[in-house]
């Protein structure tokens, strides 16, 4: 029964705690919401006004101290500028920041003008080698051609024999065909050239002391591929 008592007392007594820091606790202040509408009238209420949704709000502490501060609510083409305008931040923020981490992976590629200038010969090299290979095929072309036209000479005025007039017409559409390569992997070479151009350029600034992303967005085209699988079509297509 003593250790019954001696329990239930401790109980009372941190009830009776609990009630009077309760009863000591302040009550919230109320606030006040306060703006002028677009009369001109001042209006205040004890909760946010729906007239001042398009206007800035004060809200006040009950001593009229000013607690906060609450914008105007934005229209739905207000928000669509907002989020526009966020988006184009975002992407801005994403472009420096490759910027700078192609910058510093550029620099560690090419330590010096020798190490950049190897890379431009072998990336031209290998069109090089297409352009050769395509030069050659042409001349292959031409003299495969020649016996051909001999002998249609024959025929001058009559009908060509139809095993004659399909060689004639495979070694034209060859020649077509490999003249168009040509013509693209010359251009190629141009492209590759204006583009390691550029790379240099900016590999000069940065080797004299610019920083990593600071000469913006790089927009040195990038150069493509040489055309190895169209030269495999044309050639087939001249040995068929």
């Amino acid at each position: 029964m003593r250790g019954f008592t001696t329990k239930g007392s401790a109980a009372l007594l941190a009830a009776g705690l609990s009630a009077a820091v309760w009863a000591q606790a302040p009550a919230p202040q109320p606030l006040i919401y306060t703006c002028t509408n677009a009369a001109g009238k001042k209006l205040t209420s004890d909760r946010p006004i729906p007239e001042c949704n398009d206007r800035e709000t004060r809200v006040l502490n009950s001593d009229g101290s000013v607690r906060n501060v609450i914008g105007p609510t934005m229209t739905a083409d207000e928000r669509a500028e907002a989020e526009l305008r966020e988006l184009r931040r975002a992407l801005e923020e994403k472009q420096k920041r490759e910027a700078v981490l192609r910058d510093r992976n550029l620099r560690a590629r090419f330590p010096d003008e020798a190490a950049h200038r190897k890379a431009r010969e072998a990336a031209l090299e290998d069109v090089r080698k297409g352009i050769r290979l395509s030069e050659s095929r042409l001349a292959a072309l031409a003299k495969e051609r020649k016996p051909l036209m001999d002998e249609a000479e024959f025929y001058v005025g009559k009908a060509l024999p139809i095993n004659i007039k399909t060689q004639i017409d495979a070694n034209d559409a060859s020649v077509d065909a490999q003249r168009t390569l040509l013509q693209n992997q010359k251009l190629e070479a141009v492209r590759i050239d204006a583009y390691y151009d550029a790379e240099l350029e900016r590999l000069k600034r940065l080797w004299g002391g610019a920083q990593p992303g600071s000469m913006g967005i790089i927009v040195a085209p990038t150069p493509a591929p040489a055309p190895k699988k169209e030269l495999s079509r044309a050639s087939s297509s001249a040995t068929r």
